[in-house]
């Protein structure tokens, strides 16, 4: 057996230079009993990040797997976060821990909306596979699916008044669903275009929804049921006769709806954006209304409290009379929305808006937080009992972060900063802080590289000029008109003596650092590039590559070519031509006998350099190769794409070493650092990450053998969905949804169940032989089983039970009721047992029932759940009545008070205080 050449595996690092993904919305939360408008909640990519707005520092990092999260909601009491993301899975994390021990999958794509209850016990969730699933936060279980709408689902709102569920998605309908029947008994079909957005107003006696028009449109709820109390049986009889006949004319939709609300348009609020509304919210008691579109204008409305609007309408109704005497009339005033919601005022933030959240404090200090579609946060403060309101912004987060893409990387010589520079600015990195040593105002860079030395650094823009920056001072020391086109390329020259640029006019230019005098700085000279030489071509360059023994020059051009050029004399000597692209990118191996490169044709090539012949072409992406560099002093190297992912490649064996996947953007560009060892790239989803090498091997067939599981997996996940045996497809439906998880545990519950079926047979076989000889039996082994049964079933996540249950044949059933009797007597996890036991005679009711060899089963059991149920309630209701009688006794000898008492106290006694200041001002006045 030969040697085989060993690979380490590059681990990922940490994610950086993101502030918050414009994928999900922003939220204010309550972190260590603080308070609320101080910190705030933003997705970044995979991760949750909390910040303090007051010091602009990251507070809190919720870790994420895989998938960028899409969807944030703080729980009432402040104390969790329910977060959705991308792949439809929803996670409830610890604020006070950080830790996530609640997770629900039922969605098979990304979340969009997500509210909780007024109590916090029940979650919604809407998703863009248009369906909308209750969770019960407390029991981490699902309880329904409903399905209705045809398109993404963009809101959900509770009715707790009557236990209801209001939703508008983007195939312009509103729907009312009874959750007491999971059906939907009305659909709003008022509107003309999607529905973006929607809140309840005056303690949800009003809708207000927000749609692609300029219009916001209110719409009144009636309680049918509650109005229609004191009318008498006839009269309320005649009145549901007339109604049934109206609603046969107007549509089967709207039948049902009159048994449980009603709901009528009384006008629309008209906003100062053309465009669709992308967010519409309230303060927590609905006191004021804020909303934007796709600019960076945000308009806030106050709803007037009834008492100030029946004031108002009593003063124009006596004006109208007065003026009816006098002049003859009826002296009628009637109601319009605009005396019960009027403008406040409108924000003009620095950028396009994608979401906000508001705080309203009981003084009428409005406090907003705003993210921004540039990767920046910005809060805002408005006081909203003044006339003429004039908001104030508080904090700007912009220190972490790019404002656009980052176009170029580049490592330091001493492997320790690292630069990133994008359309408006420039930053100097520390790798191991991964703190922001510099930031540099530039034009559109497009590559960028470290003088030698690491005291300046060269940025070529879009425009064709070369920037050049001092580190020291972060200062523009000088800016050269290179090219008449863009910069596309700039690399350092081995010798360190120079640099050559390729653009977009056809040349390529060579450049010599020179040392010269300044009027501005007199004690030293600053650093400059002169123009020595050019090379003109056909076509525009794209990439520029000096071999590293200084010898060949490799050009890539626009018509899909790579020349190979002499350095000293500028005289062709190859080309490479194959790719059906153009090239994107290249790189030569450290012994220049290697040159790779990388095509918009989603191939990579590896060519000779002594006679231009193509050693192999390999198809390295699914999309366009952008970014290729070989690791110093190895034939080993890497390559990134509009895929996503980031492939290491051996260019001897041609052969996939391995996939760095995290970016959820396209990767724009990767740096590999002088020694090897850190991989830094970016994409479009702003974050820049850092992958470290390890000294973990790679063995090549088990990581080939590892992503043919994932492939297997993932069909299997995507694979039809359970359905329980008897019921028919409507309206509502089960909640969960199949995983690999959910099959996983199926499997773990039925590999011990055919444990316990062996050693049931092997334990009866001992039966009989000891009878024969007539020696004690030994039933611990069975006993082992039993227990190794009921820790399979108690390993599975509680969200993903009833469908681990579901998936598992019926064949398995009766051996495992058998054992949740023994279970039962033994007292071993009752609820849990219960739980399963109970979805089980549900699912397979039928089948259960109709076996005889299950009859006396199901009887043991009923008497087992009835007695062990009791005994947990009745300990229960001992415990309670325990700590209640400790709380008395403890109130009388300490003579204070707990909880909601104390509560109530404290604030009796500021009310107090607050007359007694009253009085005292009235006084001395």
């Amino acid at each position: 057996m030969g040697l085989t050449r060993q690979y380490l595996r590059y681990a990922a690092g940490p994610v950086f230079g993101v502030i918050a993904s414009p994928k999900a919305n922003v939220a204010f939360v309550t972190l260590r009993g603080g308070e609320r408008a101080r910190y705030a909640a933003v997705g970044a990519c995979e991760q949750v990040f909390v910040w303090d707005l007051r010091t602009a520092e990251k507070v809190l990092v919720l870790e994420g797997k895989k998938h960028a999260v899409t969807c944030l909601r703080p729980s009432p009491d402040g104390v969790h976060l329910a977060v959705g993301y991308e792949d439809g899975s929803i996670r409830v994390f610890s604020l006070r821990s950080g830790d996530s021990h609640v997770s629900f999958n039922g969605h098979k794509s990304a979340v969009s909306v997500i509210r909780y209850d007024d109590l916090g016990a029940r979650l919604v969730s809407g998703s863009r596979d248009t369906d909308v699933i209750v969770w019960d936060v407390i029991n981490e279980c699902g309880l329904y699916r409903l399905r209705g709408h045809k398109d993404d689902v963009t809101q959900a709102l509770f009715l707790n008044k009557k236990n209801l569920l209001v939703t508008s998605s983007k195939d312009s309908f509103v729907k009312w669903w009874d959750l007491d029947t999971q059906h939907c008994f009305k659909t709003m079909v008022g509107h003309r275009s999607e529905v973006w957005g929607m809140v309840l107003l005056n303690q949800e006696n009003r809708l207000l929804t927000g749609s692609a028009d300029s219009e916001l449109r209110a719409w009144d709820i009636s309680y049918l049921e509650e109005v229609e109390v004191d009318e008498p049986q006839e009269k309320k009889k005649k009145s549901l006769d007339d109604d049934d006949d109206k609603n046969e004319d107007e549509g089967p939709n709207e039948t049902p709806e009159e048994r449980i609300l009603g709901c009528k348009k009384v006008g629309s609020v008209l906003r100062e954006g053309r465009d669709r509304v992308v967010s519409l919210t309230t303060d927590p008691r609905s006191n004021i209304i804020v909303c934007h579109g796709l600019d960076a204008t945000l308009e806030i409305f106050s709803v007037i409290p009834e008492e100030e609007v029946q004031k108002k309408m009593e003063q124009r109704l006596n004006k109208a009379r007065k003026k009816a005497r006098s002049e003859g009339g009826t002296g009628e005033v009637k109601r319009k929305l605009s005396d019960e919601i009027q403008r406040l005022t409108s924000i003009k933030a620095s950028f396009k808006i994608r979401s906000l959240d508001c705080l309203l404090s009981p003084q009428g200090e409005m406090k907003m937080v705003l993210l921004l579609q540039n990767n920046t946060v910005e809060t805002y403060t408005l006081k909203t009992k003044e006339d003429n309101p004039v908001p104030n912004k508080t904090s700007h987060l912009t220190l972490g972060g790019h404002r656009t893409d980052v176009r170029t990387l580049a490592f330091s010589s001493d492997n320790i900063a690292l630069l990133s520079a994008s359309a408006e600015t420039a930053k100097v990195w520390n790798r191991a802080t991964l703190q922001v040593v510099r930031t540099m105002e530039c034009e559109y860079a497009l590559c960028s590289l470290f003088v030698p030395g690491d005291r300046q650094i060269i940025i070529g823009t879009k425009s064709g000029k070369l920037q050049i920056f001092d580190l020291a001072s972060g200062s523009l020391l000088e800016t050269i008109d290179a090219h008449q086109g863009a910069t596309w390329a700039v690399c350092l020259s081995p010798d360190q003596r120079g640099i050559v640029t390729g653009g977009a006019d056809k040349t390529v230019k060579f450049w010599d650092f020179e040392l010269i005098k300044d009027k501005k700085l007199v004690s030293c000279p600053r650093l400059t590039a002169k123009h020595t030489r050019t090379l003109q071509l056909d076509e525009d360059v794209l990439c520029v590559r000096y071999s590293p023994d200084q010898r060949l020059l490799a050009v890539s051009l626009l018509d899909c070519t790579v020349k190979i050029f002499y350095t000293d004399t500028l005289k062709f000597f190859l080309s490479l031509y194959g790719h059906k692209f153009p090239v994107l990118c290249l790189d030569i191996s450290h012994d220049s006998t290697l040159i790779a490169t990388g095509s918009a044709d989603r191939n990579v090539k590896v060519w000779g350099l002594d006679f231009g012949d193509c050693h192999r072409s390999m198809f390295a992406h699914d999309d366009s190769v952008m970014f290729l560099q070989f690791v110093p002093k190895t034939h080993l190297f890497f390559t990134a794409g509009k895929d996503r992912k980031i492939k290491q490649w051996d260019a001897d064996k041609f052969e996939h070493i391995q996939t760095l996947e995290g970016h959820h953007g396209e990767v724009w560009c990767v740096a590999v650092s002088p020694n090897g060892d850190y991989v830094a790239s970016s994409a479009h989803d702003k974050s820049l990450r850092l992958w470290q090498r390890s000294r973990e091997p790679i063995i090549l067939d088990e990581e080939k053998e590892m992503e043919r599981e994932a492939e297997f997996e993932e069909t299997l996940a995507n694979g039809d969905e359970p359905v329980v045996p008897g019921e028919a497809r409507g309206e509502a439906e089960l909640a969960g949804r199949k995983t690999v998880e959910t099959v996983k545990a199926a499997e773990r519950i039925m590999e011990a169940l055919e444990l316990y079926r062996e050693e049931s047979r092997k334990l009866q076989e001992h039966k009989a032989a000891c009878e024969e000889a007539g020696k004690e039996v030994l039933q611990l082994r069975g006993v082992c089983v039993c227990v190794c049964v009921c820790v399979c079933v108690c390993v599975c996540v509680l969200s993903e039970l009833e469908v681990s249950l579901l998936v598992l044949p019926f064949s398995y059933v009766p051996d495992l009721l058998t054992l949740f009797s023994t279970h039962l007597q033994q007292g071993l996890e009752v609820e849990l047992v219960c739980r399963c036991l109970f979805y089980l005679l549900r699912i397979h009711f039928g089948r259960i029932t109709s076996n005889q060899m299950l009859l006396s089963v199901i009887d043991d059991l009923r008497t087992h759940t009835i007695t062990k149920v009791r005994e947990i309630r009745d300990l229960l209701g001992f415990n309670s009545a325990g700590l209640q009688f400790l709380q008395r006794e403890t109130e009388s000898r300490e003579n204070m008070m707990f909880f909601t008492a104390a509560a109530d106290t404290f604030k009796e006694k500021k009310k107090k205080k607050k007359r007694k200041r009253e009085r005292a001002v009235l006084t001395v006045t």
